[in-house]
């Protein structure tokens, strides 16, 4: 077949549309090769969901308001999980133990040179180990306990890396513990908590130990900004209960619900607040809030240590507790409160067995598969 040739305007055109296919052709295999370049993992399943007990789907991810909970062990984090967890909305849970640890090795990893330099030779930057822990603590947090449209933790030493975690989780709000460093202390040695790096014979030592955590969490919170960090004091939450949950449940933009005022009555419930035994705290919020473990330390530090506490622990005077005051004023507690205390010290059989029962009990309910668990079986 002879070939067709084209003469005048025509050939013309034919050279035009020749010329726009290969510019077209070119383009489009530049752009293509760009953007195979510059190509990105996307997760199969954009959307993620936790169960609550009536099968109702509630999605979850790094944008949502979660709630962090930390300070020293023994300063009440326990105490305000479990009020926040008796909120219909709220679910707090038992301490993880390993978000503290997963934000620990990012922390080492980061403050290593060897070690960083290693990391980014293997292509592991810091946005890909940032994805991996940000992923890593949120399916922690989403599926360790049952499903609620609000999603807490509590792992006391996570508010060392408050300023890490809010920019993991920009939505995220942060409640920062606080109690007189010597009960803390006295706490911690007396119930042999055990604490890395802190010598359970020795006052002096912990009280140091508690101050320059204390100095790291306050820098950090500040840092964070009073938007999403509030300092909650131990002493102020016991005594005035009602109007301290009112301003953290604002602050966390919760509706308000006079559950929280009565934790004990959900504890070992179903849908309600579940403890772990190995938890030093677990013993005492069975109990409803109460003066009890205020003035414990008083004259059982020794006086040598006593006498040098402004210089042993300065962050007493920072977070306005008076070193020189034994004991201490604290404030007036509320009727509620100074009735309970009462009730709970007339009838101390009573509450000894409930904590065992309770705790009996909870033990036997960890068998038990999760709503979340059932789910997951039967999607298999």
């Amino acid at each position: 077949m002879s070939a067709i040739h084209f003469k005048g305007p025509k050939r013309t055109a034919c050279w035009v549309l020749v010329i726009i296919l290969g510019f077209y052709f070119g383009v489009y295999s530049f752009f293509m090769c760009e953007t195979r370049q510059k190509a990105y993992m996307v997760p199969k399943e954009k959307v993620k969901y936790i169960y609550d007990e009536n099968e109702r789907a509630i999605p979850y991810d790094h944008n949502m308001p979660l709630i962090f909970i930390g300070g020293m062990p023994r300063s009440g984090t326990t105490l305000m999980r479990v009020m926040l967890d008796a909120h219909p909305e709220v679910r707090c849970g038992e301490e993880t133990r390993v978000i503290p640890r997963i934000l620990g090795m990012r922390t080492h990893w980061e403050r290593s040179d060897t070690e960083k330099h290693r990391l980014k030779e293997a292509g592991l930057t810091s946005d890909v180990i940032d994805s991996a822990v940000m992923a890593f603590i949120l399916e922690v947090i989403a599926k360790h306990g049952s499903a609620a449209p609000r999603l807490c933790n509590k792992d006391p030493f996570t508010l060392k890396s408050s300023v890490y975690l809010s920019k993991l989780f920009p939505n995220a709000k942060f409640l920062f513990m606080i109690r007189d460093g010597r009960a803390v202390v006295h706490s911690i040695i007396s119930r042999k908590v055990t604490i890395t790096g802190f010598d359970l014979t020795n006052y002096k030592s912990c009280l140091t130990k508690w101050n320059m955590a204390m100095e790291s969490m306050y820098a950090q919170c500040i840092h964070v900004g009073a938007s999403r960090c509030m300092p909650v004091y131990y002493e102020q939450l016991v005594l005035n209960p009602e109007v301290w949950m009112r301003r953290i449940l604002q602050f966390l933009d919760i509706p308000w619900n006079s559950t929280v005022l009565h934790h004990e009555d959900y504890i070992g419930k179903p849908g309600g607040i579940s403890l772990s035994k190995t938890e030093k705290s677990s013993d005492q919020v069975i109990r409803p809030v109460n003066l009890e473990a205020l003035s414990k330390w008083v004259g059982k530090i020794p006086e040598d240590v006593v006498s040098q506490m402004s210089k042993i622990a300065p962050m007493l005077e920072t977070l306005g507790y008076s070193p020189y005051e034994n004991p201490p004023n604290y404030g007036k507690p509320d009727p509620r409160v100074a009735d309970n205390s009462m009730h709970i010290q007339q009838n101390m059989d009573y509450w000894k067995k409930r904590e065992e029962e309770l705790l009996k009990q909870e033990k036997g309910q960890r068998g038990r598969p999760t709503q979340q668990e059932k789910n997951e079986k039967s999607n298999s």
